[in-house]
């Protein structure tokens, strides 16, 4: 989740806004096959979607751009991007945002190896060892913590796609790959790989989190959730991937 997400490029709008109805900034960043940007350069994945269908039924238009990790950030912490639908708890935005009470989906983070690799034990067997993450992707407290101990001395590869990521571990680029299920499972069956032994590291909610600099933020995080609440029991298939 997650982070992290990942998930970099240029900022672009997405969706044309209606301007009956109030309209709201939202951000994302590369992350496959949630929220990502099509060959034309146009927003698409199920949780753009699902954002989309619901500040509709809310009485909102969207506008969604994407953004460099950063920038997203920096925007949900001066209203810039007035939602982001992502994963809760980023200690950087804790005082600037809010969450919706409806967890929207959820998202896992690995530890893969290869299949002549012993199961790691953790965190012993990660020192002197090469780590391969995915750059711009941010992660929880505890893996930062595991992942920059600086007794472990792990040696950090980053790369731009999951692809890429796999391809080095097949390469022996690097010993471990730390990335998240679902594109790890999108780009593994491109490259027509068999599966990867893993080990399970967190599980991460999804969630919309509003900036509190947007105008009207308690409102529109209530309406996010009356929205989701209404469609789900009108049996509106809400469910990501």
């Amino acid at each position: 989740m997650l982070a992290a997400v990942l998930w970099c490029g240029a900022s672009h709008a997405a969706i044309p806004a209606d301007t009956a109805k109030p309209l709201v900034q939202v951000g994302y960043y590369e992350f496959p096959p949630y929220s990502y940007s099509d060959s034309q350069g146009r927003p698409t994945g199920a949780i753009l979607r699902l954002t989309k269908r619901l500040l509709e039924h809310a009485g909102y238009s969207a506008e969604i751009r994407a953004y460099p990790s950063a920038r997203l950030y920096s925007g949900l912490q001066d209203g810039s991007v007035q939602v982001w639908p992502g994963a809760p708890g980023k200690p950087e935005l804790l005082e600037h945002t809010l969450e919706t009470r409806s967890q929207v989906g959820e998202i896992v983070l690995n530890l893969y190896f290869r299949r002549d690799t012993l199961l790691p034990r953790l965190p012993e067997d990660l020192k002197g060892r090469g780590l391969i993450m995915i750059t711009g992707y941010t992660y929880w407290q505890p893996v930062n913590q595991l992942i920059n101990d600086p007794a472990l001395a792990i040696e950090q590869h980053r790369t731009s796609t999951h692809t890429a990521a796999l391809e080095m571990l097949q390469r022996r680029r690097g010993d471990f790959l730390l990335d998240y299920q679902t594109p790890v499972e999108q780009a593994r069956k491109r490259l027509g790989m068999s599966e990867l032994p893993f080990l399970q590291l967190q599980r991460i909610p999804l969630k919309l989190i509003v900036s509190r600099h947007a105008p009207g933020a308690e409102a529109l995080r209530d309406a996010l959730d009356r929205a989701y609440e209404e469609l789900q029991a009108a049996g509106e298939d809400l469910h990501l991937p």
